[in-house]
């Protein structure tokens, strides 16, 4: 079927480079894109992310960087209490 589409100007200019590339013609990748979009043409499903994890020594809620943190409140905690029993 032959048809006229007004495109605008950055998806023109991204199919002509997909073009300039040589692997296929404009009329094809315009098609590609299409069934793509329209779920026509299933592409090939990417591998699932994966997270790596690996043991450490802290409890879970612990977060690693805040230690220091976690240490000034202890102080600034501590240091309250002994003013409270003067």
């Amino acid at each position: 079927m032959r048809t006229t589409l007004t495109l605008e100007p950055e998806v023109a200019e991204k199919l002509r480079a997909e073009a300039a590339l040589g692997s296929s013609t404009f009329k094809d990748i315009v098609n590609q894109a299409l069934k793509r979009g329209l779920g026509i043409e299933k592409t090939e499903p990417e591998k699932p992310f994966e997270v790596i994890t690996f043991s450490s020594g802290f409890q879970p809620g612990i977060d690693p960087m805040k230690l220091q943190q976690f240490l000034d409140d202890e102080e600034a905690e501590s240091y309250l209490r002994k003013g409270a029993l003067r």
